[in-house]
């Protein structure tokens, strides 16, 4: 919660912002791109989709390395390859040469900058922790800010070709913010092997004591429990690196549902807001100051609502907070065709920088109240590998809207529309949640001071057993294995 942690945060800082800004700077360069290409507006659009996708796609196997070697080398190793894939760009001679270098490799790049340096924010913060996201988090917006003007400064004076040269170059600075990730605590290893024989000694406990349960003490067959114990660690093997128990978890996918309806509309409008503005008769340079707009009120309000998400009011029901700044958002879009000249433009990047930069404020920090910090890292790359099939789709249905009616408008109010939707779901879902959790609890608690709570202990099990009996062919082999474990106490 201090020390060395907040030269993390400014490294997650450089990180978070390049992943999250950088598709979206990259507007600036399609109508060009399209021009010299002679590519349809929904054909230029898979390029920030692309990147996108993979950025949220490549999640899973970020988490599968940090986990393995930490976040330190991840991120370095993720700022060569976006260095790579832009100055690889930068010799494109067709659109699906872009898709590659841009969208595939410097997308990558991108995921292995990201989710280590979400991940690595949450083992040093706990108290501050909403803040520290919310600074991170501000990355994005200062990026956005800088890039905006500095891409069409570029293009200007050394064209799109000269431009992803130098931005490949200074991608490499990732690496540098990858360097002030510290490792902290025991080995990455010595964690594992740590949690593996915790596992390992639950799993003897639990066999002990429904052993006690069922017959007198006696001792197992060594046979079974090496075939147990080899089954267990095959599970453990994977959900060491992916928690796939999540997906029992209630609040995990409602959280998971309403942001997967999100990113069918969350990117889009940035993708289209500056070639909106250069459709309409805008100049270049008003047209990327409209996401340098975006970008400062963006930069202020993730922080502001860092600090107004940890706030004792707040932090217990930070969930509809969440739910009303995503409906909001969507709001923002379906008011955009109302907006004529630049005036009414501007107006809408302030709106819509507020927003944008509420969500994204709390958009991990929700996630990790609701999971806890320890599924935290597999929770992110289960979420981003199941968000990047909306995120791929977002922008080029738009672009779709845009070549079929010819007008922007009907872009924006798909994406508003969206928005809202996810919004309410999320809104009403989480009441549920919070409902149930609260039931829960209190029978919790009753069942503690009730005497009797052994007895109905003992007939859950009962249930429980006779449940499983009636279950499917997939617990087939689970069956066989209890009932030759019963003829051996028997036979005992």
């Amino acid at each position: 919660d201090g020390g060395w942690g907040w030269v993390v945060v400014f490294g997650a800082f450089i990180s978070i912002g390049f992943a999250y800004a950088f598709p979206k700077g990259l507007a600036i360069f399609f109508k060009e791109i399209q021009d010299f290409f002679g590519t349809s507006y929904s054909e230029i659009a898979w390029v920030s989709s692309i990147m996108l996708a993979t950025t949220y796609g490549a999640g899973p196997i970020s988490s599968i390395l940090v986990n393995r070697y930490g976040s330190r080398p991840v991120v370095i190793f993720g700022g060569l390859l976006c260095g790579i894939g832009m100055v690889s760009a930068a010799f494109c001679t067709s659109i699906l040469q872009l898709y590659i270098c841009v969208g595939f490799i410097t997308g990558f790049g991108l995921a292995l900058n990201l989710q280590p340096s979400v991940i690595i924010i949450g083992k040093y913060f706990v108290k501050r922790r909403p803040i520290a996201n919310g600074l991170a988090m501000a990355g994005s917006p200062v990026m956005l800010c800088t890039l905006a003007p500095l891409n069409q400064f570029l293009f200007d004076n050394f064209g799109w070709r000269g431009s992803f040269l130098i931005l490949g170059a200074i991608l490499l600075n990732c690496c540098v913010a990858g360097a002030l990730f510290r490792p902290i605590g025991a080995a990455t290893a010595s964690v594992k092997t740590q949690a593996v024989e915790e596992g390992k000694a639950a799993v003897k406990e639990e066999v002990t004591k429904d052993a006690m349960e069922m017959s007198s003490p006696m001792n197992i067959p060594t046979e079974t429990k090496t075939e147990e114990e080899g089954g267990k660690d095959c599970c453990e093997k994977i959900n060491q690196y992916l928690d796939f128990s999540l997906f029992k978890h209630r609040g995990f996918l409602i959280y998971l549902i309403g942001n997967v309806l999100m990113f069918l509309g969350f990117f889009a409008p940035i993708v289209f807001l500056a070639p909106y503005a250069k459709h309409i008769g805008i100049d270049e340079y008003s047209a990327a100051f409209l996401l340098s707009i975006l970008a400062i009120v963006d930069m202020i309000a993730r922080p502001t609502t860092g600090i107004i998400a940890n706030s004792k009011w707040v932090r217990p029901r930070i969930q509809y907070f969440f739910s009303f700044s995503i409906a909001f958002n969507g709001t923002c879009h379906l008011l955009c065709p109302l907006a004529s000249g630049y005036t009414g433009l501007v107006v809408y990047s302030i709106f819509f920088g507020l927003a944008f930069g509420m969500v994204c404020a709390m958009l991990f920090e929700t996630l990790m109240d609701l999971v806890g910090a320890a599924r935290f890292t597999s929770a992110v790359g289960l979420v981003t590998i199941a968000e990047c099939c909306t995120i791929l789709l977002g922008p080029p249905i738009g672009g779709t809207l845009i070549d079929t009616f010819g007008d922007y408008k009907y872009m924006f109010i798909k994406c508003g529309a969206v928005m809202v939707l996810a919004g309410t779901f999320l809104f009403i879902m989480n009441y549920y949640n919070y409902r149930m959790l609260a039931k829960e609890e209190k029978e919790r608690k009753a069942k503690e001071e009730d005497p009797k709570s052994v007895r109905t202990e003992n007939e859950g099990k009962n249930n429980w057993n006779k449940e499983t009996a009636q279950d499917g062919p997939e617990l087939e082999p689970l069956r066989e294995e209890l009932e030759g474990l019963k003829k051996d106490m028997n036979g005992t």
